[in-house]
């Protein structure tokens, strides 16, 4: 069984927030019952839904939708999805923002051969953006992460994410490494930057 993590009404940081914002969240963990709500916050902030390539956002929110879906029933240990709710409106099912955490094994940038706790799909509804959530779903990641005895933490962000990167420069991330890639060079593509992050038990 996954491990369940349920932080009711976190409060964030006075520093993330708007001045006429939410001041908590409840954070907790993922259930099937909220696919469908994380797949269009991840679809909406990693695809877009103009232009010619339009008519793609439903077989990619479909396919986010699919994979998640395998993961939650897949046995693996140490994985994790996270959402973040709205709870002025007093409904569960308001989902403003996710996050996912999990172990890998041996990437190309772990130049130490153990296995390393990384964070993915931090994503936020456009309403609620600079409102705190995402510090919110930081913040849970970091007390899983010791709970489950990891106290370093990674994650990637695309070197242009000028508003990402600040976000983790705050929470204490730092760059770990930027990654040379073919693709950014002949393409023109932003390159991706590997955060680390190093826990503290007092945390």
């Amino acid at each position: 069984m996954k491990p369940w993590f349920f932080h009711s009404s976190l409060q964030q940081p006075a520093t993330d927030a708007a001045p006429n914002a939410p001041s908590k969240f409840q954070i907790r963990a993922a259930t099937p019952a909220d696919l469908t709500g994380v797949a269009q916050i991840i679809a909406e902030s990693f695809h877009s839904q103009n232009g010619l390539l339009g008519w793609l956002f439903p077989i990619l929110r479909l396919g986010i939708y699919e994979d998640l879906r395998h993961r939650l029933a897949s046995s693996a240990p140490h994985h994790l999805c996270l959402v973040a709710a709205n709870t002025t409106n007093y409904r569960a099912d308001d989902l403003v923002g996710t996050v996912e955490m999990g172990v890998r094994f041996n990437d190309s940038w772990n130049e130490v051969s153990r296995s390393v706790l990384y964070l993915s799909n931090l994503a936020v509804h456009p309403t609620y953006r600079r409102q705190g959530a995402a510090s919110g779903l930081l913040l849970a990641c970091e007390k899983v992460a010791l709970n489950w005895g990891f106290q370093d933490l990674y994650l990637h962000v695309l070197e242009n994410n000028y508003e990402a990167r600040r976000l983790y420069f705050k929470v204490g991330y730092r760059v770990y490494k930027v990654e040379s890639c073919l693709n950014a060079f002949f393409l023109r593509r932003s390159r991706q930057i590997l955060l680390h992050k190093r826990l503290t038990s007092d945390q």
